[in-house]
């Protein structure tokens, strides 16, 4: 049993299928196969089951999975800690995100952090969701994860930084476009472009609406919230979207209003970190420059 076998198991759990992994490993599926079958051979238990659209861990696999990522998690943690002490502020942050997470949260914190620390490299990795980010998170060599905050989620730790009010997105002209504020209640009477309905925040969002007593119809699915903005900003469609940090307040000459909906409650973002006091310096100081800017906060000093 070998580190790098317990790697590629933990990998063929969270991913649910053995070629999957291979085309990310670039080797071929028997090697994948025959990792875990060193890893069943060891343990004198079966670790996956197959099933028709690949496979999961059996009682024993997941035992296997949860301890063997929470132990490969540590030492990559570990490893990377050792390595800012050998290169003291020239290693590397990793960050796990959603698709229009820098831009709208981040743009700032990274020309700041920059200018204190120039020679740490920042690494991002995209995910389609908050869940695909906490996956990756829980499973891969990264330091933070920025998510919308939900529920507790084992072996993670959740820091809130911002609460994002709800506005309706929609096109000047539209005969909702001129009010200071619209009701829930509205919202039942016009078809919505819809957020992704496993995503975090749309979860949040029609529970939300839910528990006001309001089914909001939809006739278009996107997949971020940027999307949903420009379909309202050309007038194919309305959309209840956070305010965005960096979203531009439209003018009365600009093709886009945004009307707040103080009914809703805001939506939480922040970090999420394997353990917070665990992260090597240099990721708390990217967390917290995020979070500082977001604030407006004066930037903070140089590590000590």
């Amino acid at each position: 049993m070998t580190l790098d076998d317990l790697r590629v198991f933990v990998a063929v759990c969270r991913a649910g299928s053995l070629s999957a992994v291979a085309r990310e490993l670039t080797c071929t599926q028997s090697a994948v196969s025959q990792r875990v079958k060193r890893l069943e051979r060891e343990t004198g238990v079966s670790l996956l089951e197959r099933q028709a659209r690949g496979v999961v861990p059996t009682p024993a696999g997941r035992i296997l999975c949860e301890a063997a990522a929470d132990g490969i998690a540590g030492l990559d943690l570990a490893l990377r800690r050792l390595g800012d002490l050998v290169h003291g502020e020239s290693g590397s942050v990793r960050i796990t995100t959603g698709s229009t997470t820098v831009r709208h949260f981040m743009a700032e914190a990274i020309v700041s952090f920059r200018r204190r620390y120039p020679k740490v490299n920042l690494e991002f990795q995209t995910e389609s969701s908050s869940r695909g980010c906490l996956g990756a998170l829980i499973a891969g060599n990264l330091d933070l994860a920025w998510i919308t905050l939900g529920g507790p989620v084992r072996g993670v730790e959740q820091r809130p930084v911002a609460e994002l009010p709800w506005v309706l997105a929609l096109r000047a002209g539209d005969p909702l476009a001129a009010r200071s504020r619209v009701e829930v209640s509205d919202l039942a009477e016009i078809p919505l472009v819809r957020l992704p309905p496993n995503s975090t925040s749309g979860g949040q969002l029609h529970a939300a609406l839910a528990e006001l007593g309001v089914r909001a119809g939809s006739d278009t699915g996107v997949a971020d919230w940027d999307t949903a903005l420009l379909l309202a900003e050309l007038g194919l469609g309305r959309a209840v979207v956070p305010a965005l940090p960096g979203l531009p307040v439209p003018g009365d000459d600009g093709p886009l209003r945004l009307v707040p909906i103080p009914a809703l409650p805001p939506l939480p973002v922040g970090w999420a970190a394997r353990r917070w006091d665990a992260l090597p310096p240099l990721a708390r100081a990217f967390a917290d420059t995020v979070a500082g800017t977001l604030r407006g906060d004066a930037p903070p000093g140089r590590l000590s």
